[in-house]
């Protein structure tokens, strides 16, 4: 099907989530084309997440709106008729990345803030990492539609980040970490009277389901391939 877009995708932020991103597409394509035997036209350039978290850890905001439009270009180049990340960090400088490229990208904040109105959720707590959690570029969307959006405490905000860096982004799915991520969660929901929750990371699905929680659950990555999907079909 000549119509039918090509996506490019920025990846390696981590690499377990590149690869869900991957599978996610292909499987949500070939269920609204209706066959197994169609594969969607991709490109991945997988980035390295270290040096991301390197520059933002280092204040180095020019740089890594280089970083990633250079990555976006080469897709660009060889032929994406719109490029995403596959992560949400790197959104902390989407606006100065699309201002430097022709591509369009297709925003997982933005898509995410739409769920959330589409299920009227008023106040809503955030996961990530720690560079999302702090930072209000996740944040200023949902304040705009009268959202009202909150990250757990310092020493929370910490703790995520690092079993994030250390176990999800590496593929471990301890019981541990995701009773005690579930613990952060049910005591937002007391502190805050949080309505739902946003997944931040798009590792943390690798852990946290949605039988596993009692609220919304705004899953990043699957809202965003959701757009993904419908962006190949032109719709």
């Amino acid at each position: 099907m000549d119509s039918l877009k090509k996506v490019g995708i920025i990846g390696g932020t981590g690499p377990e989530s590149t690869v869900d991103y991957y599978q996610s597409i292909v499987t949500k394509y070939q269920e609204k084309i209706g066959t197994k035997e169609d594969l969607p036209e991709l490109f991945i350039n997988c980035i390295n997440m270290y040096k991301m978290f390197d520059l933002l850890m280092n204040n180095q905001t020019q740089k890594l709106i280089q970083y990633l439009t250079d990555a976006v270009k080469k897709l660009e180049r060889i032929g994406s008729d719109f490029v995403v990340f596959s992560g949400n960090t790197p959104h902390i400088v989407f606006k100065e990345v699309q201002q430097q490229v022709q591509v369009p990208l297709i925003s997982i904040i933005e898509e995410t803030c739409l769920k959330a109105q589409e299920f009227d959720i008023k106040r809503v707590g955030l996961l990530g990492t720690i560079f999302t959690m702090e930072n209000d570029f996740f944040k200023n969307p949902f304040i705009s539609v009268k959202k009202e959006i909150f990250v757990p405490n310092q020493s929370e905000q910490e703790y995520i980040h690092r079993k994030i860096v250390e176990e999800l982004q590496n593929g471990i799915v301890n019981t541990e970490t995701k009773n005690q991520f579930l613990n952060i969660i049910n005591e937002m929901v007391r502190r805050e009277d949080i309505q739902g929750i946003i997944l931040g990371c798009t590792e943390l699905p690798l852990l946290i389901k949605n039988k596993d929680l009692n609220i919304f659950s705004l899953n990043t990555t699957d809202i965003h391939v959701n757009k993904i999907v419908n962006c190949i079909f032109g719709d």
